[in-house]
């Protein structure tokens, strides 16, 4: 049955040859599955609350597991924040009603400091894996979500409250399933800010890895096997050699991650950017190249793909996304004023038991010596965000507005933001105490150190989605100086700003708990403020004052958002969406 010389039977039946990058590839996985299953036994092990360990052995050799450990904790918790996002942000964004709730929760959620999480969870999980490490280690992983999540969600959210409307017609038109709009819509168009601010929130993350993996709560402390609470370990001790080699391992870590990963899903990103003329200088990634070029991930991707055609056959009965993305003002009044009373009538309950706990404890007037100390610190966020908007906006638009400047700038980026900046804690206590510097002002600085990058990151994502045509318009028209400023690139990089605001704005104040209390070897520096109160009576377990102090938080981070960032997002939305 051949042609003509045998040859294109022969070109048919041929089974593509093995190629060294399927080797390489192949390798890696393999590489990847037996470190997984070589730490899963560590995971489960016995465990005693009366006989846990309190710190880590700081020998250099156990480092290697040590950051194994970590990493696996911070991409567990990456895994269960993006399907928080995408469940949480997409019933924000279609249900109205929905929408009322969700966003208040979530500025509550935000503003609630890492530690209040873990002064709740870590007994539970205790309870949930009695005898066993598991509990511990999802305390951990708990912990990091709650430092990861809110960001990815505010971006996704934002992503489909400004989705154009010509797109959301189009959905209507070819009558897509809710389920195929999901995937084929709702994601491709925002996985830019999500790509971005994931990596933002995975950097944030590695701040907060010390206080995850050292739990110290209600009198009681944990240590995991961690990068964190080896740093920790070094640092209680005074030993600024031990700590340098913790930042060692650190940079290398997230250089690694970096090019291994964060790397090759901003240029894969890059696919779902919507504009009519293709940009000069695309990001690129040797990684996702040679992932592109072996044929394996298409093999393991192809069970997935017919899983996705299942799935869209099965969503068909839950209906179509016929609705439009906004609705009349009017429309389900009656039942909105009824949620809302249902709703204040739940919290005034709640917010009554709470004011009876705290009577009958620490008494009242504890509200006002919390609400005095959370003006400081007020006072430390505002400065932070005025001066981060200063200086990295511009910054953030060079790069952005650049490729070849994003191709070397980003990586450092990455480095500077996701390198936990408590590490630096150290050499900053011993530069304080040599200058006389207290730590009420210097402070500020630790608190910018992990919460800065969230406006330089937004800003960067914002001015790299900017579509070409749009800049190439404003060159023919040579369009420039103050003008292009005022006119093009602010209005375009605004509702990135603002995503990137109100995170900062909850990272400065996550971070002021551990900014305000510094410790190293026999140095204790103490600065008036809200974050110290909760740091101090989280280590003694003063769970009345962990109460107040979380609820005096939370009201000042709503009340912000409320007033300030809500509006400024209405406007990004009304205004200045592309």
């Amino acid at each position: 049955m051949a042609g003509a010389g045998g040859f294109p039977s022969r070109g048919v039946w041929r089974r593509p040859g093995l190629r060294w990058v399927d080797v390489l590839v192949g390798a890696a996985l393999v590489a990847l599955l037996y470190g997984l299953l070589k730490l899963a036994p560590s995971l489960n092990a016995p465990f005693l609350p009366g006989q846990a360990p309190t710190t880590v052995s700081t020998d250099p050799a156990n480092l290697p597991f040590y950051a194994v450990r970590s990493l696996l904790r911070m991409f567990i918790a990456l895994v269960l924040s993006v399907l928080f996002t995408f469940a949480y942000a997409t019933a924000a964004a279609r249900a109205r009603r929905a929408e009322k709730v969700l966003l208040p929760v979530l500025d509550i959620l935000q503003s609630v400091p890492v530690l209040g999480f873990l002064s709740v969870v870590v007994t539970a999980f205790i309870n949930f894996f009695p005898g066993s490490t598991l509990g511990l280690e999802c305390a951990s992983i708990f912990a990091i979500f709650t430092s990861m999540a809110w960001n990815m969600t505010f971006a996704f959210y934002h992503s489909l409250m400004s989705q154009p409307r010509e797109l959301d017609e189009a959905a209507r038109v070819m009558r897509l399933t809710k389920w195929q709009r999901f995937w084929r819509l709702d994601v491709p168009s925002g996985m830019i800010p999500l790509v971005w601010n994931g990596m933002m929130s995975f950097g944030g993350a590695w701040f907060f890895l010390a206080a995850s993996e050292t739990i110290s709560v209600l009198n009681h402390q944990y240590a995991l096997p961690g990068i964190g609470s080896y740093a920790a370990t070094a640092i209680g001790k005074g030993d600024l050699r031990e700590v340098g080699i913790a930042i060692g391992v650190m940079v290398v870590m997230v250089i690694g991650v970096n090019v291994l990963f964060w790397r090759p899903m901003v240029a894969w990103s890059e696919r779902f950017r919507v504009e009519e003329s293709e940009a000069a200088e695309r990001p690129r990634s040797v990684v996702l190249d040679l992932l592109r070029r072996s044929s394996l991930p298409d093999l393991m991707a192809r069970p997935l793909r017919s899983a996705g055609r299942a799935l869209d056959e099965a969503a068909r009965p839950f209906g179509l996304a016929e609705h439009p993305l906004t609705r009349p003002d009017g429309r389900e009044r009656t039942g909105d004023v009824f949620f809302a009373g249902a709703l204040a009538v739940a919290v005034l309950y709640g917010a009554w038991k709470a004011l009876g706990y705290v009577r009958g404890s620490v008494g009242l007037g504890e509200f006002g010596h919390a609400f005095a100390l959370g003006a400081a610190t007020f006072g430390r966020v505002a400065l932070l965000l005025v001066v981060a908007t200063v200086v990295w906006v511009p910054i953030g638009v060079w790069i952005g507005m650049n490729p070849k400047v994003t191709r070397f700038a980003q990586p450092v980026v990455q480095v500077l933001a996701s390198f936990p900046a408590n590490f630096l804690f150290p050499f900053a206590t011993a530069a304080f105490v040599a200058l006389g510097i207290s730590l009420n002002a210097g402070s500020v600085l630790l608190m910018a150190l992990g919460a800065q990058w969230y406006i330089l990151f937004n800003v960067i994502a914002g001015a790299s989605a900017i579509p070409s045509d749009l800049r190439e318009a404003m060159t023919c028209f040579h369009i420039g100086g103050r003008l292009r400023w005022r006119c093009f690139i602010l209005p375009a990089v605004f509702p990135y700003y603002v995503t990137g605001g109100i995170t900062a704005a909850g990272g400065a104040w996550n971070a002021s708990i551990v900014a305000e209390v510094v410790n190293f070897g026999g140095h204790h520096l103490t600065a008036t403020g809200l974050g110290a109160y909760i740091a101090k009576a989280t280590g003694t377990g003063d769970f009345p004052k962990i109460l107040v102090g979380v609820t005096v938080m939370s009201v000042y981070v709503v009340a912000l958002n409320r007033l300030l960032w809500r509006r400024l997002y209405r406007l990004a939305e009304t205004r200045y969406a592309l």
